[in-house]
């Protein structure tokens, strides 16, 4: 049976806190973190899917790790802005992690979701990127779209965070998914902070397995739904953004949502 560890790390790989090797280590820090510091997950067993919640005031999230190590850092300051404040706050934190169970991996479910990415995350996956490049405002970077928050009444800090397209008329976002997943649907959270936002009227997903759909997104809040014929992927990429013909060069992204189950 596949077992890890958690750390508590300084910038410079120090070892605050941490838990020896098993199935199912729980980590209590009992201290205020201090920048520079990393949740550091390890473990034994590369290409497995893990259950982890690196802090207790987030969704937990099935991740899949494609090597041994996920060094998750702790935000502070402008990277701070997408987070809940009582997020990475205080002196008391509970870490978990543990093998994901089949009824987990292989449900039904929204294989976008992975509130613990970041934009320097390796080998665990869904990991989310963008062709923007890289940007001081913490509060419209990719792994916004993922996080799992769907609050879209706004455009700026926790819980409105979203991911931003910069203006750039060639703006896409992809979903690396990691392990190969069976999708059928791909849902659309579009931030809806109108007048301040404009919204799409048209937007392409393309396929690892060479395949493209073209969708038509609506003025709304709530989710929008667009199901296909079940495809083998590995990642999706949303692109070819058109916005409408309002007046604000503002649309955003609050959420996608890549609905399957990971191939057996």
């Amino acid at each position: 049976m596949p077992t890890c560890r958690l750390s508590v790390c300084t910038a410079s790989g120090s070892v605050r806190s941490g838990t020896g090797w098993d199935v199912r280590p729980i980590l209590v820090f009992s201290k205020p973190y201090e920048e520079g510091d990393c949740i550091l997950l390890e473990t034994d067993t590369p290409g497995c899917f893990w259950d982890i919640r690196l802090e207790d005031t987030m969704l937990p999230a099935v991740v899949y790790m494609e090597g041994t190590a996920l060094r998750f850092p702790i935000p502070f300051n402008t990277h701070k802005v997408p987070y809940s404040p009582k997020s990475f706050s205080g002196d008391c934190h509970m870490i978990t992690a543990a093998e994901a169970g089949e009824e987990r991996v292989y449900a039904r479910r929204n294989l976008a979701l992975n509130p613990y990415d970041t934009p320097g995350t390796k080998d665990c996956y869904p990991h989310v990127s963008d062709n923007i490049g890289p940007r001081e405002e913490a509060i419209f970077i990719p792994r916004n779209a993922i996080d799992g928050i769907c609050a879209n009444a706004y455009h700026w800090d926790y819980p409105y965070q979203s991911w931003g397209i910069n203006r750039n008329p060639n703006a896409a976002i992809t979903i690396d998914l990691g392990a190969p997943c069976r999708v059928d649907e791909v849902r659309l959270i579009l931030r809806a902070d109108f007048p301040h936002d404009n919204y799409w009227v048209r937007a392409s997903l393309d396929f690892s397995d060479g395949s493209t759909e073209t969708v038509g997104p609506e003025k709304t809040a709530l989710p929008q739904s667009f199901r296909f014929g079940e495809k083998r992927v590995c990642w999706v990429r949303l692109h070819t953004l058109i916005p409408s013909d309002e007046p604000s060069p503002f649309p955003g992204l609050t959420q996608i949502e890549i609905w399957g189950r990971v191939d057996h």
